[in-house]
């Protein structure tokens, strides 16, 4: 009975909402566990006398769990045997925990770097879960849908800066629970909403699927070029992204662009700098109907290319105003190529890899940012708004990996 009645909440909501915009809301509000530590960047500093690396660390922390979690989830073939809504759902809830257990009982980098590991290996079960729940219900606009999906992705990242803002006389520990209500409200919605009808039947297989195979298959997949030239643009581009959104409050700090435009301080000039992004994405997506989402990708990720050298070349000469608008450009185009990289990946594979090639796809590009985070954090503190030019690297290194996929499509066009 309690099954039928689960069913039928399922359909209801399938039918009144877009399924896709219950997927995005849910990434909307799990996805705020990820730098919810850096929307309390400045107050965890003074109480635990940190530093800008330290912040750093912090956020490596988070990317190293969900490297694991995804390597894990790939090899192992999970994200490929058991319900997609399932791994979500337990992985939104179990990150709550781990995230309010960051507020209230961390009280230095190690124990809080710990508590954010654990966080990033549950974001492993939200973010690459999204995407395989999108193309499960409308795998025949996965570009737009995933465009959609990685915009909610940009504001969750950037929404502990919003409720720093709203809770501004709050104690810290208070906007990050908050972020663990939403993941747990993010759970909620996947749980009513469940599969959807185009989710590949292998991937519901538990004992028929032989063991070793999902390694495999990752494996075959990668042996793919169109697979392979989207993956390489998808990791330079992860190179830029994450120590980018990880610099953005240091960026404005340093700037003082918040002693010039008053929008809610630091905080605030950060979330829309964030919310910017989600702009790009949408766009992105209109976009990659009319031209295809190989061009967007490549057009998003050499202009957010183009904003990394203007930053570096103009931030000691040009006012507040024109440096604004260049981190708004920058913040839409750093992350509008993302939902394109991955859509072009998950049509370059067979339906029933989707999953696992995702996994290990998001799992290099994490490792990626490990290492792009604590180098542009370092560099920060030794040549501050400078570490811009570190940043470049990532579209330079991903448009020369994606050429070939562009050329490709760009004769199959002709």
């Amino acid at each position: 009975m309690a099954k039928a009645e689960s069913t039928g909440v399922r359909q209801i909501l399938a039918e009144r909402v877009s399924p896709v915009t219950v997927i995005s809301l849910a990434q909307l509000f799990g996805t705020s566990l990820w730098f919810s530590a850096n929307g309390a960047a400045a107050e965890i500093t003074r109480a635990w006398h940190a530093t800008a690396a330290d912040i750093g660390w912090l956020t490596s922390a988070v990317q190293a769990g969900f490297i694991l979690g995804t390597l894990v989830m790939s090899v192992s073939g999970i994200a490929d045997k058991f319900r997609a809504s399932s791994i979500f759902v337990l992985s939104a809830l179990l990150g709550a925990v781990f995230n309010a257990m960051f507020a209230l009982f961390a009280t230095e980098i190690v124990s809080g770097a710990i508590c954010r590991f654990l966080v990033g290996i549950c974001l492993a079960g939200i973010y690459p879960m999204g995407m395989k729940l999108v193309v499960s219900w409308v795998p025949e606009k996965t570009g737009p849908a995933l465009a959609q999906l990685v915009a909610m992705l940009t504001v969750g990242s950037g929404l502990p800066h919003a409720l720093k803002v709203v809770g501004s006389d709050l104690p810290w520990q208070l906007i990050i629970i908050a972020s663990s209500v939403l993941a747990v409200l993010a759970g909620i919605l996947i749980f009513l909403l469940g599969d959807g009808p185009h989710m590949p039947k292998a991937s519901r297989r538990t004992k028929e699927t032989p063991a070793g195979s999902a390694s495999l298959s990752v494996l075959d997949a990668i042996k793919r070029p169109d697979f392979r030239g989207a993956a390489f643009g998808y990791f330079g581009h992860m190179w830029e992204l994450y120590a980018f959104w990880t610099l953005v409050p240091l960026y404005v700090s340093r700037s003082s662009l918040a002693d010039s435009i008053h929008a809610g301080g630091v905080a605030g000039l950060s979330f829309f700098i964030f919310a910017a992004g989600a702009v790009g994405c949408i766009a992105g997506g209109i976009l990659s109907r009319k031209i295809g989402g190989a061009r967007v990708a490549a057009g998003a990720l050499a202009t957010s290319g183009l904003c990394c050298v203007l930053f570096a070349l103009m931030w000691r000469d040009a006012g507040a105003g024109p440096i604004l608008v260049l981190l708004l450009v920058w913040g839409a185009t750093v992350v509008a190529d993302s939902p394109q990289f991955s859509a072009l990946s998950a049509k370059a594979c067979p339906p029933q890899l989707v999953g696992s090639a995702l996994a290990i796809q998001n799992s290099i590009g994490f490792a990626i940012t490990v290492v792009s985070i604590s180098a542009a954090t370092t560099l920060f503190e030794t040549v501050g708004l400078d570490s811009a030019w570190l940043l470049v690297l990532g579209p330079i290194a991903g448009l020369a990996g994606f050429a070939p996929v562009l050329l490709r499509n760009a004769r199959v066009q002709r």
